[in-house]
């Protein structure tokens, strides 16, 4: 029952996330409305992993933490459209200006630890989501898509291959389960898909409108496949830190958001700053 549910509701995960990017070029208010409710729904369980010392968020601190993180997000698009990134350096001013200023009015507690758990929930879930944005916005909903794919083909690799043969644990002491033969084998699935990439006609077309090349593709599999690893293993060391099993659960199945989202918080600023490398290399050589 719980591979139903767990499939089930993945399911709907994958659809949400697939329709959003597609109706992206005629309509971006499904995919703003979606991920700006990962990204509130992202803070309160970042929050919840990250306050050691047990005593509750003020709800003021907490509207201005997902006020703020959505405004990145949102910003972070704008910047591309007006070609200019001080907006996104604008929505970061702000909400650090009004986050601080507010600190002086809270009870009486610890207001280094209240301040360090906001600025981690924030840069740690609306600024990668925020960058999501971004890259879509200068690249291609399409390419997006793509990024999404790599990370639910390095799952589906790294689960199915770890299950049939992993034997040499990854990082045991924050994560029993993963084995190296997993991380292999999820990375195979994800080179293969960024080759097919750029050698099928069709998924050229679709996936691939910048004209990338094969190389760029490779480069950017693997390093969505370190990323999603990395990714993966912090949340899991925040979850183990705080004794927790899963993030929340909003997902049956699954857990939190989070819990889904995990890996695509390391990936989305790894990629963007493979693909603005390239274009550096491109200009001067």
């Amino acid at each position: 029952m719980n591979i139903v549910k767990r499939t089930l509701f993945g399911g709907i995960y994958v659809i949400l996330i697939v329709v959003s990017l597609l109706t992206w070029d005629s309509s971006k208010t499904f995919f703003n409305i979606l991920f700006a409710c990962f990204i509130v729904l992202g803070l309160l369980e970042a929050s919840k992993l990250l306050n050691h010392d047990g005593k509750p968020v003020h709800k003021w601190i907490t509207a201005i933490d997902c006020a703020g993180g959505v405004g990145m997000f949102i910003a972070a698009h704008l910047s591309w459209i007006a070609s200019s990134g001080s907006l996104l350096l604008i929505a970061i001013a702000l909400y650090l200006l009004v986050r601080f200023s507010v600190q002086l009015y809270m009870p009486q507690h610890n207001a280094v630890a209240c301040v360090r758990q906001s600025l981690a929930s924030v840069f740690y879930v609306a600024l990668p989501l925020a960058m999501l944005n971004a890259l879509i916005a200068k690249f291609s909903p399409q390419l997006a898509l793509a990024v999404f794919i790599f990370i639910w083909l390095y799952d589906t690799g790294a689960f199915l291959v770890g299950c049939a043969i992993g034997k040499h644990r990854l990082f045991e002491r924050i994560s029993p389960k993963k084995s190296w033969e997993g991380v292999a084998g999820g990375a195979v699935f994800v080179i293969a898909f960024a080759i097919a990439i750029s050698c099928v006609p069709t998924l050229n077309v679709f996936f691939n409108p910048r004209s990338l090349s094969i190389d760029t593709w490779i480069v950017m599999g693997i390093t969505a496949v370190v990323a999603a690893t990395l990714g993966d293993l912090f949340e899991s060391l925040l979850k183990r830190t705080a004794g927790v099993k899963d993030s929340g659960n909003i997902i049956p199945g699954h857990g939190g958001i989070l819990d889904r989202i995990d890996s695509l918080l390391f990936v989305v600023p790894a990629i963007f700053v493979v693909l603005e490398f390239v274009e550096i290399i491109h200009k001067f050589f």
